[in-house]
This record gives C-alpha cells, sequence and structure tokens, in this order.
C-alpha cells in the first residue's frame, strides 16, 4: 500500500519494509508502529472529508489505516461509540468539563474491538486461514466476535481465571477456546508458540503492530465529538500499555495531518499491583515484571507487552501515571454508574478512581477538561460489580411486606 511509509521499531528506530517484517523488529526484536507518508494522506484525509463523510465507524478514517478497503472486514458497526458529558460525575469529581467515552457498546462490548476489526481486515487481505490471540478475555472475545461470521478460525488462549462472561461469548462465536491453567502472561507465551508451530496469524497485544492502528480510532473520534477540539488530559486503563499508546497515536497523527492544534495529556491508569508500565515511566528504567495481581482482569499484566510504547506515550505527552486499589476500583463502578448512566467493568472504572485520585494530589485542574475512557462494559464481570453494591430485597409477594419494607429502608 502507498500509503504505508515504513514499519518503525520503536525501540531501534530501524525500519522494515511492509513485506519485511510480520510482527517484531528483524535487528532488535522490539515492537512495530505504522509510519504513514503523511503528505499522501493529507491529500485524501483533512477536515472538509471528514466533516462530510457519512460512515459511522472506525472506517471513516480508511486513508489512515493499514488497509486498503473496507470489502474484507467485518461485516458489524465498530467505533464511533457515544461520548457524554458526565455533568454530576463532574461534579463530584471537581472536574466540571468531565467526558465518558462509553467503548462499552461496541459489538462486543469492548475497545478492543477497535483492534481486532483492523487485524481481521488485514489477516483477511493476506487470506490467513487461522487467527489467534492471547487475551484475559476482551481481546479474545472481541476475536472471537469479528471472526463470527467469516471463512476464519480462531483459536483463543485464556488464563484459567478468565471471567465466565467472557468464555461463554468466545464459545458462541465459535471460537476453540484453549484455557491455560496459569497466567495472562503463560497464555500469551502458549499462544506465541503455537502460531510459530503452526504458522496462524497472531492478532495479540504487543505482537501484531496492526492492533495499535485500531485503538487510534478512539482519538479521532473524541476529536471530532468535542467539535474538533482536543481534551487537555485523557485517562486511560493500562494493562499491556498498547491502548494508551495506541490513543497516543492517533492524537499526534490528527495533530499531524493539522486537523487538531493541540495535544493532550495522557495519563495511565493502573491497578496497584499490575503496575509495570507506572514504575518504569517514574524510575526511567526498563518495565519489569510485577505480580499483576488485581480484580480488574483486563488490566492484569506482569510484563506488559507494549509496555515501552506506553511508558513513551505518557513520557512525549508529558503527562503522568497514577495506580489505584481494587477497592478503590469496584467502588468506582456504581459511582461512574449512578454519576454518568454507564456500566463499566472493573478496569474501565479505574479511570475514574484514577481521576479522583489525581486531583487529590492536585494534577488535575478545575478548570481541565478530562476524558475517562470506558474500555468494556460492566456485564463482562458481573461477580466483581455485585461486589461493589449491596443486595437486593427478598420479600413475600404480599402488600404488608411491602409496606414494611418501605417503611424501615425509608424507600418513599
Amino acid at each position: 500500500m502507498k500509503k504505508i511509509k515504513t514499519l518503525q521499531c520503536i525501540r531501534c528506530g530501524k525500519d522494515h519494509k511492509l513485506t519485511e517484517a510480520k510482527y517484531n523488529c528483524t535487528a532488535c526484536g522490539g515492537n512495530l508502529q505504522v509510519l504513514y507518508d503523511y503528505n499522501l494522506i493529507k491529500k485524501r484525509l483533512n477536515f472538509d472529508v471528514l466533516n462530510d463523510n457519512p460512515e459511522r465507524s472506525i472506517w471513516r478514517y480508511l486513508d489512515i489505516l493499514p488497509i486498503a478497503s473496507i470489502k474484507n472486514v467485518p461485516p458489524v458497526q465498530v467505533g464511533w461509540t457515544p461520548l457524554y458529558k458526565a455533568e454530576k460525575l463532574g461534579d463530584e469529581a471537581g472536574v466540571p468539563n468531565l467526558y465518558i467515552k462509553d467503548d462499552g457498546r461496541n459489538p462486543s462490548a469492548s475497545f478492543k474491538d477497535r483492534a481486532s476489526a483492523v487485524v481481521v481486515g488485514r489477516a483477511l487481505e493476506l487470506e490467513e486461514k487461522v487467527i489467534t490471540c492471547a487475551s484475559t478475555g476482551n481481546a479474545a472475545s472481541s476475536l472471537a466476535c469479528l471472526t463470527g461470521s467469516l471463512d476464519m478460525k480462531t483459536v483463543i488462549f485464556v488464563p484459567e481465571t478468565a471471567p465466565a462472561p467472557k468464555v461463554a461469548q468466545l464459545l458462541v462465536y465459535g471460537a476453540a477456546v484453549v484455557m491455560v491453567k496459569g497466567t495472562y502472561d503463560d497464555a500469551f507465551e502458549l499462544c506465541l508458540k503455537a502460531s510459530q508451530e503452526y504458522g496462524w496469524y497472531n492478532r495479540s497485544t504487543g505482537i501484531n503492530p496492526f492492533t495499535r492502528e485500531g485503538k487510534k480510532t478512539c482519538a479521532f473520534e473524541i476529536c471530532e465529538q468535542l467539535k474538533w477540539e482536543t481534551p487537555d488530559k485523557v485517562f486511560v486503563p493500562v494493562g499491556d500499555g498498547n491502548i494508551i499508546s495506541g490513543i497516543w497515536k492517533g492524537f499526534v497523527e490528527f495533530h499531524r495531518l493539522g486537523i487538531i492544534e493541540r495535544l493532550p495529556q495522557m495519563v495511565a491508569v493502573q491497578a496497584e499491583h499490575s503496575d509495570s508500565v507506572k514504575r518504569a515511566f517514574e524510575t526511567g528504567t526498563d518495565v519489569q515484571p510485577v505480580s499483576g495481581k488485581t480484580i480488574a482482569d483486563s488490566i492484569s499484566v506482569s510484563l506488559p507487552r507494549d509496555g515501552l510504547a506506553a511508558v513513551m506515550a505518557i513520557r512525549d505527552s508529558q503527562g503522568f501515571a497514577v495506580s489505584v486499589t481494587d477497592e478503590e476500583i469496584l467502588q468506582a463502578i456504581p459511582r461512574i454508574a449512578r454519576g454518568s448512566n454507564v456500566f463499566a467493568e472493573p478496569a474501565a472504572s479505574a479511570t475514574y478512581s484514577g481521576l479522583l485520585k489525581a486531583v487529590r494530589e492536585g494534577k488535575v485542574k478545575e478548570n481541565e477538561s478530562v476524558v475517562l475512557l470506558i474500555t468494556g462494559n460492566g456485564l463482562k464481570d458481573v461477580q466483581s460489580a455485585m461486589k461493589s453494591v449491596g443486595k437486593p430485597y427478598v420479600i413475600k409477594p404480599e402488600l404488608s411486606e411491602l409496606k414494611k419494607l418501605v417503611a424501615d429502608q425509608k424507600l418513599a
């Protein structure tokens, strides 16, 4: 494709032709990023073109995606999810200009559909027959969803602890599911070996450079939905690091194309025992393994596979990182729901916990605009959601019992 200039290693800077490297850098093994001929794209993609485009999905940005045509893309709408002004939630946090980007509205109820759509489109163009990935749940269910109706076999590796609703999605969509007795990192390594052994196309985060391309579309949408303005800060839940690096890439590309005038600060939110990216950013050292243990399974990662790119995104955007406890994550689920009408899974609710902590530490000014990225719907992990709220009332089907309940609990 003429629009793609190179696949560049984010670690050593080596350039690769599109046909040269399938996954990692051939020199140092680092992760790759797609760089485009931006002068060429400027002629095709600009404010006026986007303003007149009726397409409401990630494919409105086809000119800056690594797909030649939308002929080979999954037949469901991915992207163009709502951006809400969360006034009540913002008032509670002391941030009046607070917005919620609800990516739980994607087909599989996860942000990961953006990456899967692009990777599946790429795999179809390459005429791949089997696609695989390792995931804590969301990327897996997303891939299974988007390949469900396609003539392509999907093999998924998940840790044995993956939430049942996410595993159910995998099986419903027809994927072959391999549950690994171990952590996400164990599942990742086995998936990598399988793709090498059998030649399966690997969608896994931190291996496939095209996942970041799908995820950057969220930044494009935020700019458009804010009427071509840029928020001051974007809070992103971080596990592998691929989402925050992808969203930052999107803002940078829109800025490079002259569509926006300034760039936001990226804020990485991690669970306290899965905070490898935060530690690396704050100490200036390499990304190192941590326990990865957290109730927020979507950001439960010992060694982030795209950690370096995440650290670079935080640093280059002059942002910062914050970690939160599992208790704070759970407490945020009902607060987000009651303050913005959005049901967030634990990893997504972490963004609000992170915002509250950042406000307490004086890192967010009252007049700043902030976007919280909600990466998954709460129905993905109902068990965790139930831990954050009380139990329902149980009574006999009699009015006298109802009257007693109403009086005792002051329901009216």
